[in-house]
């Protein structure tokens, strides 16, 4: 849009406030990046509104931060190597008074001085996500510890942080409400116990596969604030434990206990005496069986439990009977892998259980068409997702019922169910599908694809995992109606060709695209994938042998936002693993196993084009002994995990 006559900027015609009335219409991202093209006023005025970023690369990050002055969250969790340099460039010398959040997941290279310096420049600062950033240790939290407004903080699996980094970060920010220290492993009772001690209104807690004790739990047990504790894999913790706990003073809403090898339903017994506002309990793979002083304790959460999981248990049809009659506003329950559940069991729970919106009977065998019946009957208005993997002995009978009745269902998982081309034609009458997995069921053809994209527009997710009789047609059928599809699995689909992958190009919001051994697909599939499909930032092209340099060059040239790449086994060369770690400035994950055309020489310049950006590297063993050890010192200095392999040429 140009100036007036006389050079007037379009703000003299329509005010700042009027513009920012129309952005609101524009909910569609992509509709809101044009609109900020158009003109500089425009790209001025959408500045003042914007609250929330997500950057895939670094380098304009000064830039940006100098024009969002309103920015309130910022996402860098998907930019390569964000490290102490680019924390310099970016939160050097300026103040961001209005940053609240900022997310620096899998930053592995960022150190001390780049925290202090976001601190330093964010005053406002109240969360921060540093979850799997192997780099952070005890120094990293105390530079930290000066956000002294910080609320939340997630350090999932920093293993460098031990009890002293804790500490640090306990005594400059009291007003913690949410931390998780999942995997962090050097964290032991005694800086739980000092956290405890600092951090009074924790509202939510992660302990998961700490070595903790009980005495972790008798100092948890004081946070009066305390809502959510999750303690998965937490082997050194049992009943007396959670005994601690039912005599607290905590307000606990959630509790997961899952994997706990050492509680049983005696621990989660007296815990429910202590604490009848439980909403959601999570025991899976905890013990073998549910006792009936356990499930008549359930009677105390009536009117509050709404999510129990009870994964890998022995669960028969009295107990689930007991669980309709006790928790009767349940809308969630996971019974994935449990031994014993029965249509009989599943009628006597959807007696009591009439509100349920999340079923998962993954591995629940017995399972027939008598239970699908029942369901579609009594959640009829509330169903919205259905694991149903392995499922055998459902058929498309049961598959009607579900798609007639259940007119809300927005996933299903059928997974090795054995269902076939009219299993496909029932469920299609669920309009609302945004994600379907169908891996394993070789029964399906692009018949049964054809209904799928005819009624199911809102699709995102399409799992197709080894149904070996799709064709392109199918594809084609897909492509047509299912213009929002994300994600896609085509792996071992040997039938599909460079056709298929044509019609695929169409998808534009693709952006997970799994095509492991398609050996009919050569570069001119691939190219078109890429030229089409410009919402790509994972694709897996393992096995498919007939993808060369071309195929590579043409992702390398046009898949701008590529962040992971599984080439393994591919006849890629040394100039084509070269071109393609060099120009694909957001690629993160590099998986390069197996590649015969490339030379010790071909990975070396490869890898130095590409070290400042890689976060995951997958290679061959025999590899760890030819690469010079200053690339491999280079790599891992700068954050990237590298996982050695050694697997045969023809291992799958």
């Amino acid at each position: 849009m140009k100036s007036s006559p006389s050079g007037r900027s379009i703000l003299a015609v329509l005010s700042a406030d009027l513009l920012l009335q129309i952005l609101d219409h524009l909910p569609d991202p992509s509709d809101r990046k044009a609109w900020r093209l158009v003109c500089r006023d425009f790209l001025r005025v959408e500045s003042l509104q914007r609250r929330s970023l997500r950057l895939l690369r670094r380098e304009p990050l000064p830039a940006v931060l100098g024009r969002y002055v309103s920015l309130e969250c910022l996402d860098l969790s998907a930019c390569p190597l964000v490290d102490d340099r680019a924390a310099q460039s970016a939160f050097g010398g300026i103040r961001l008074r209005a940053l609240r959040s900022v997310n620096l997941s899998r930053a592995s290279a960022l150190r001390w001085h780049g925290l202090e310096l976001m601190v330093s420049a964010c005053p406002a600062l109240e969360s921060v996500d540093l979850s799997y950033c192997s780099g952070i240790g005890d120094r990293e939290m105390a530079a930290l510890a000066r956000a002294k407004g910080l609320r939340e903080l997630a350090a999932t699996k920093c293993v460098g942080v031990t009890d002293v980094g804790l500490a640090r970060v306990a005594v400059g920010c009291p007003g913690l409400e949410r931390l998780g220290l999942k995997w962090c492993l050097e964290i032991s009772d005694i800086g739980i116990d000092l956290l405890v001690k600092k951090c009074r209104v924790l509202k939510d807690l992660d302990v998961s596969y700490l070595k903790v004790s009980n005495a972790s739990l008798l100092s948890i047990s004081s946070l009066e604030k305390l809502e959510v504790l999750s303690m998965v894999g937490c082997s050194f913790i049992d009943d007396d434990g959670l005994a601690h706990l039912r005599n607290g003073k905590n307000s606990l809403r959630i509790i997961d206990v899952s994997r706990c090898d050492n509680v049983s339903c005696s621990g989660l017994d007296s815990l429910i005496r202590g604490h009848n506002h439980l909403r959601e309990i999570n025991a899976g793979h905890c013990f073998p069986e549910l006792t009936q002083p356990f499930l008549a304790r359930l009677k105390d959460l009536e009117k509050n439990l709404n999510t129990i999981k009870l994964d890998g248990f022995h669960v028969s049809s009295t107990v689930l009977g007991t669980i309709g009659l006790h928790c009767k506003d349940l809308v969630e329950i996971g019974l994935g892998k449990c031994n014993g559940v029965t249509d009989e069991g599943i009628l006597a729970l959807l007696s009591g259980c009439i509100r349920l919106r999340t079923i998962d009977l993954t591995c629940c065998h017995l399972i027939t068409d008598i239970a699908l019946y029942a369901i579609a009957k009594t959640c009829s208005t509330t169903l919205t997702c259905l694991r149903l993997e392995s499922c055998t002995s459902i058929t498309e009978k049961g598959l009607n019922r579900i798609g007639t009745f259940c007119v809300h269902l927005v996933e299903i998982d059928l997974t090795d169910c054995g269902i076939d081309d009219e299993a496909l034609r029932c469920l299609s009458k669920c309009c609302n599908l945004v994600e379907l997995k169908l891996g394993l069921c070789s029964g399906i053809t692009d018949k049964g694809l054809a209904h799928i994209g005819s009624n199911c527009e809102k699709l995102q997710e399409l799992d197709l995992y080894r149904c070996a009789e799709i064709t392109d047609n199918g594809l084609a059928a897909i492509a047509s109606g299912c213009k929002k599809l994300k994600k896609m699995n085509v792996c071992y689909c040997s039938r599909i060709t460079d056709l298929g992958m044509k019609h695929l190009s169409g998808l534009d919001q693709l952006s997970d695209l799994e095509m492991r051994k398609l050996v009919k697909v050569t570069s001119v599939g691939i190219t078109a994938i890429a030229i089409g499909c410009k919402s790509l930032t994972e694709v897996d092209v393992k096995r498919c042998y007939s993808v060369d340099d071309v195929g590579f060059w043409a992702l390398a040239q046009h898949s701008e936002k590529l962040r992971q790449i599984n080439a393994s086994y591919c006849p890629i060369s040394d100039v084509g693993v070269r071109l393609l770690l060099s120009r694909l400035r957001c690629l993160q994950d590099a998986k390069l196993v197996h590649l015969p055309k490339v030379s010790v020489m071909g990975f070396e310049l490869a890898l130095r084009a590409a070290c400042d950006r890689l976060k995951k590297l997958k290679l061959l063993i025999r590899w760890k002994s030819l690469l010079s050890r200053e690339l491999l010192q280079t790599l891992q200095a700068r954050g990237c995990r590298i996982r050695w392999v050694d697997k045969s040429l023809d291992a799958e």
